[in-house]
């Protein structure tokens, strides 16, 4: 029985005739009658799970580890007879034949776990990719027949039922792109033959499910306008630039922009133009076709290269960018060990240095999925030599550990910082005091120590070249300014950090220079509390999409109760509020503020240490703030103990954010409490 299998739509299992003439996917639907193939029963949603990683992966071994990691949340006791049981019913249910106890030919046992030894035709999305490869060397009219039975092999979303879960995220998105590319290069074979009206009939269902795709809209327009219809095709162009705008927030790019000057002056476009970003946008497209060309068959090559874009788009991609490129990250990362070579997989993790300036991680989920890949390819390495890539690996698991307390996190740091001051490499260097950084929390009142580091950073940075990394620099010595009170020096570190940005497109760093004016504006007392709530609010519109959850969420709330609290203002304490992880050391005041004494009190003797991070003066302060109105001399104790070593800082300044003030005047009320002198 030969066996050929579905993912693009539901995860699916055909038996197909050996010698039927049908190719993978063929058909709208499994079982169709005279498609020579039938459906196999796969049983329930885990058997397919299983079925779908392994296809993922392509031929490689899953370990039955990380199967069990992708399958389940909060893993069974008994998950690895619960796989093991999976396994077996899919290998009845794929070799019926096969008599019993002879090895499986298809998923089949090695090393840690299990793979599925599909043949590339037997895999209907590895068929489509390859159609969709093969038809860029063919003729238009080979190109639209080629492409038109490619796309007609998709029966839904790929990966369908499981296209959210972060194990198939990656390669379900990677699909749907490779999809719509080849749609829009169908219109264009079609266009080209002189069939203007078939192209715009499929472009106009393919503009509404897509409206951010630009060229999309373009080849519509052109479409049209070759139609004869070149009311309607400036229609199409007025819509995208409404759809761009309420999608995207942009304006349409030149081509676009010189399509609708063509139509308007009855201009005939000689082809299709690709895509946006003159001259710029062309080299670049021609630069990763020739990559595509020389590099496709070369896996190694290619996660070492998607390494790289993903860390440009990090730093340089707004927004969008970086919850994109941490994502895509975590499926390279995966692609490698699967590869089962240590000096890749540490190649690949390691390359990824993009600054971190925030101590809350903006998914820890996939952060301690990092950690822990970074924690396997470490010991995986020979003991001798690979001395960089080391410090790469115990940066990687430093930066990804912050916020998380715990031993080895600083362990790491200090490692990496180790190795890489012996190997003189700078750009090494400027990594490891990053996650040195990071690793700087372990008592409040540590300002001085941050700055030292942002220093090292900000001379290193400049010395070399390294842009990103000097920018950084600035931010910290920021904070750690703002944290001493020294505003006039926190200007200058916050200008430099705008200038860098300028010039070398980041625009992330604008968020946190903003932020940082609104601090100002409320710490000096400059402004009334009104302004300053203002400046504080139009400084969270920027957060707005950032891609920075661990930055965005509860910061505007907790922001506005310091200023008020520091002022003597009445705190407001909406029900509606989202205070995100602050909201243990903002409980015990609202309750307070409701009138509910017992309940703030009990709060209060369940509130936790803050976290090790840029914040936790100001939470020690909210929880002086409870004790003292509560009378605990219990929890004054705890703040006051904790607080001491800041006593010359501003609480929560330190974050280039937000302040409760002076952290003296927070341990004067609590002496005063607890008639200390």
């Amino acid at each position: 029985m030969r066996v050929v299998f579905g993912v693009l739509g539901p995860v699916v299992a055909w038996n197909a005739d050996a010698d039927a003439d049908a190719d993978a996917g063929a058909g709208a639907e499994a079982g169709a009658e005279g498609s020579g193939r039938t459906a196999i029963a796969l049983k329930g949603p885990r058997h397919r799970s299983v079925l779908a990683r392994l296809i993922i992966a392509r031929g490689r071994v899953v370990p039955v580890r990380r199967l069990i990691d992708d399958l389940w949340p909060d893993p069974p006791g008994d998950a690895v007879g619960s796989v093991r049981t999976f396994v077996a019913a899919l290998r009845r249910a794929l070799e019926p034949e096969r008599a019993p106890r002879t090895p499986a030919g298809l998923l089949v046992t090695e090393g840690p776990g299990y793979a599925l030894r599909a043949a590339a035709d037997e895999v209907d999305a590895w068929c489509f990719e390859q159609e969709v490869t093969a038809a860029a060397a063919l003729p238009p009219t080979d190109v639209a027949s080629r492409l038109g039975e490619a796309l007609g092999r998709w029966r839904g979303p790929a990966y369908a039922e499981f296209a959210d879960q972060p194990w198939a995220r990656a390669e379900s998105r990677r699909l749907t792109e490779l999809r719509l590319h080849a749609v829009e290069r169908h219109a264009e074979a079609l266009l080209a033959l002189g069939h203007p009206e078939r192209a715009a009939a499929d472009l106009r269902v393919h503009t509404t499910e897509h409206p951010w795709r630009e060229h999309a809209w373009r080849l519509l327009a052109l479409a049209l306008y070759r139609a004869g219809r070149q009311g309607d095709a400036l229609a199409v162009l007025r819509q995208a630039r409404t759809a761009l705008a309420e999608e995207l927030g942009i304006e349409p790019g030149p081509g676009l922009r010189g399509l609708e000057a063509d139509i308007l002056h009855q201009a005939d476009p000689a082809r299709p133009a690709s895509g946006t970003g003159g001259t710029a946008g062309q080299v670049w497209e021609r630069a990763a076709a020739s990559y595509d060309r020389t590099v496709a068959t070369s896996a190694r090559a290619r996660l070492e290269s998607t390494v790289g874009l993903l860390r440009d788009l990090a730093v340089a991609g707004g927004g969008g960018g970086l919850p994109a490129a941490f994502e895509h990250r975590v499926s390279a990362v995966t692609a490698a060990e699967e590869l089962g070579d240590a000096e890749l997989t540490a190649r690949v993790i390691g390359a990824y240095d993009v600054p971190a300036i925030w101590t809350r991680s903006d998914d820890p989920k996939q952060a301690a999925h990092i950690v822990r890949a970074a924690e396997r390819t470490l010991a995986a390495l020979p003991a001798g030599g690979h001395e960089a890539a080391k410090a790469r690996l115990l940066a990687t698991i430093a930066l990804e550990s912050r916020g998380t307390g715990g031993l080895r996190g600083p362990q790491a740091a200090r490692q990496a910082e180790q190795l890489a001051r012996g190997l003189g490499d700078p750009a090494l260097l400027a990594f490891t005091l990053n996650a040195v950084f990071m690793q700087s929390f372990d008592r409040t009142g540590l300002a001085p120590r941050r700055e030292a580091i942002g220093r090292e950073l900000t001379d290193v940075s400049a010395r070399h070249g390294l842009a990103t990394f000097e920018i950084l620099g600035h931010l910290v010595r920021l904070q750690a300014r703002g944290a001493l009170g020294d505003f006039p020096s926190a200007d200058r570190h916050a200008a430099a950090a705008d200038r860098l940005a300028a010039r070398h497109e980041r625009p992330l760093v604008a968020v946190f220079t903003r932020w940082y004016a609104a601090l100002r504006l409320d710490a000096t007392g400059r402004a009334p509390a009104p302004e300053a709530e203002a400046a504080y609010r139009d400084a969270a519109a920027l957060l707005d999409g950032c891609g920075m959850p661990g930055l965005a969420r509860g910061l505007l709330p907790l922001a506005l109760l310091c200023l008020r609290l520091r002022r003597g203002l009445p705190p407001r304490f909406d029900g509606t509020v989202d205070w995100g992880p602050y909201a243990d050391w903002v409980r015990p005041l609202m309750l307070l503020e409701q009138g509910s004494r017992a309940e703030a009190a009990e709060a209060l003797h369940g509130t936790p240490e803050p976290p090790r991070d840029l914040l936790q003066e100001a939470l020690w302060c909210l929880t002086a703030r409870a004790a003292l109105a509560l009378g605990d001399r219990d929890g004054m104790r705890r703040a006051r103990t904790a607080l001491a070593p800041a006593a010359g800082e501003l609480a929560g300044a330190g974050s280039g954010l937000l302040t409760l003030g002076p952290v003296s005047v927070h341990l004067a009320d609590l002496a005063v409490a607890l008639k200390d002198t």
